[in-house]
């Protein structure tokens, strides 16, 4: 399949799972996540602030962040900045997609990023993963080699094979329900 069929076939899944069921097996994901030592272990985690057809962030971000230094992406242009989430107050809604971004400086030590949460449209057992289309996460990965990417995603995403270009960053590990 080319990269517009899967997207176009993984969305009509994702429409079809109401949004409870979507926090319900995010809960299932996300428990995996903590166990993971690379978690446990790590002090500065790079997360996703969910929209309704990701696997939900919002109890995980709530959850961690008085422990760790836990970033979120804020769309940029064509990039992805970095800033620490301190809490619900500290979130606006993004420009470009909406999506809830943190206030406040921009983070730049990305050396200090040890994890990195990511989700995709789908990812294949070999931990490849296909975002939505303008590369913002393949940009942001390349720029933090030190950090152990772990890609999050519902059962129904996971697919024996994508498509793959030479620019897309492969993940260390895919987990999913």
């Amino acid at each position: 399949m080319e990269k517009a069929e899967v997207r176009k076939k993984i969305r009509e899944l994702k429409r079809e799972v109401p949004l409870e069921e979507k926090i319900r097996r995010s809960e299932v994901i996300m428990r995996q996540v903590e166990s993971l030592p690379a978690f446990q272990q790590a002090q500065t985690v790079l997360l996703y602030w969910s929209m309704a057809d990701e696997v939900q962030t919002h109890a995980f971000v709530e959850k961690w962040y008085k422990d760790k230094v836990l970033l979120l992406p804020c769309v940029d242009g064509d990039d992805l900045r970095l800033r620490q989430y301190t809490g619900p107050e500290c979130m606006v809604e993004g420009e470009q997609f909406g999506i809830g971004e943190p206030t406040g400086p921009e983070f730049t030590d990305l050396d200090s990023v040890e994890l990195i949460m990511v989700p995709g449209v789908a990812f294949d057992h070999q931990c490849n993963r296909m975002g939505r289309g303008r590369g913002f996460y393949d940009r942001l990965l390349k720029s933090t080699p030190n950090a152990l990417k772990v890609g999050v995603a519902f059962d129904f995403q996971m697919l024996e094979e994508i498509p793959v270009e030479e620019f897309d960053v492969k993940m260390d590990k895919v987990i999913s329900e």
